[in-house]
């Protein structure tokens, strides 16, 4: 397997393992592979090996001797026959990344994440983040044994995401400010060696999340699906979704790509309003705020790559509100039984709103990917439920309570 990392933007290659942007152009990087070995293969080669992100390793860039695995990806995709009649849609497919072993999709980046970090010889990785991330690294950093430093906005982190960074025994520190000033600081830290920085503008992060497309693809037959919809915070999942894509077309495994939209709530959506002006670059948002605290990013790292993964596919960017989105979970939970946090449930909001606007035709076959699991975000969830009624020990009393 022959890989490079490479400026997104310039094409210079990068050697240094530790550099997470172009020296020449403060560009994004990113990896290519040589697929040339990959075109030899056909879908049903990789179908004897258990479906998850390491069934997919012909297209990951690093040595599959040295993984580090929670037996990540193998999530469900659900057929949604009843939130699809609500919508008023032909078709709609969830597909669950909840189901992951801490929880979210971040699994999928941070099992590529942390293998390439033993690759380099690295003993301490670190992030920032609002929740997620620091769970699914902590959790990974613990399998390989490596120091883990995790860096979180002050009070903008819901308590089930905290709770998984400590418990798997991470170095927690609160930061004064938001998601964007604990990144700058904890990339201050990777620039002096002291850690390997696994954000996902690490370029090996996005390689594992890649693997999300290729399972909604085993799962579809390969029949590719109109319209693929994603909640947007750091427009990491996106841009790798559009990369995978990519990919599969290089090789001949499909010869179309869905429609990529990207949801983002109204009060974090620098990409939306780029999309509003058909811009290919966006304005950071310095105060996003919204429920949904996985999305809650005002300068997203990939927002341009996401820009263009929305552009070239023919996608769509659309706004929700936090009324929206809260609205959203609670139909998929009570009509299809799929517990999901708030930012996860961005993308069924999404799905409705393009409804309303006529945006979608209701002939589209489509997939939402819902990226984490309900109780990452419990103190919400419980927020927007009747509490339990109180009764005597009695099947009298009980009937009285639940009429």
């Amino acid at each position: 397997m022959e890989r490079s990392v490479r400026c997104w933007d310039c094409h210079r290659e990068i050697e240094d393992p530790y550099i997470d942007s172009c020296p020449s152009c403060n560009g994004l990087l990113e990896v290519t592979l040589d697929l040339e070995p990959v075109k030899e293969l056909k879908p049903s080669d990789l179908s004897s090996r258990p479906l998850g992100v390491w069934r997919y390793q012909p297209f990951l860039p690093v040595d599959p001797s040295l993984a580090v695995s929670l037996q990540e990806g193998g999530t469900p995709l659900y057929r949604c026959l009843n939130l699809a009649n609500d919508i008023g849609i032909r078709e709609v497919n969830v597909k669950y990344e909840g189901a992951n072993p801490t929880g979210s999709f971040k699994d999928r980046g941070m099992t590529v994440g942390i293998t390439r970090a033993r690759e380099i010889g690295a003993d301490t990785v670190g992030c920032a983040s609002t929740g997620n991330t620091s769970a699914s690294l902590a959790a990974y950093a613990a399998k390989a044994g490596m120091g883990c430093v995790v860096l979180l906005p002050e009070g903008k982190v819901a308590l089930g995401k905290l709770a998984q960074a400590i418990f798997y025994g991470a170095k927690v520190v609160s930061i004064e400010g938001n998601f964007d000033d604990a990144l700058g600081t904890v990339r201050e830290l990777a620039e002096q060696r002291y850690l390997y920085l696994l954000n996902s503008i690490n370029p090996f992060r996005p390689e594992g999340q890649k693997s999300v497309l290729f399972e909604i693809m085993d799962q579809l037959y390969y029949d590719v699906p109109d319209r693929i919809v994603l909640p947007v915070g750091n427009a990491g999942n996106i841009s790798a979704v559009h990369k995978a894509l990519k990919e599969l077309v290089e090789v001949g495994w499909i010869d179309e790509m869905p429609m990529l939209t990207g949801i983002q709530a109204s009060g974090s959506m620098p990409l939306v309003d780029a999309f509003n002006r058909k811009a290919k670059d966006f304005n950071a948002d310095k105060m996003p705020e919204t429920v949904a605290t996985a999305i809650r990013i005002g300068n997203p790292v990939s927002g341009r790559k996401a820009l263009e993964a929305i552009y070239s596919t023919g996608g769509h960017a659309i706004e929700v509100t936090d009324e929206e989105i809260l609205a959203a979970q609670m139909l998929l939970g009570r009509r299809e039984g799929v517990g999901v946090e708030p930012a996860s449930a961005a993308s069924i909001a999404g799905l409705r709103r393009l409804m309303d606007e006529g945006i979608m035709d209701r002939d589209e076959r489509v997939v939402c990917i819902c990226t984490g699991n309900a109780l990452k975000d419990p103190e919400v969830m419980i927020s927007q439920c009747s509490p339990p009624v109180k009764a005597k020990a009695t099947a009298e009393a009980v009937m009285r309570a639940i009429s």
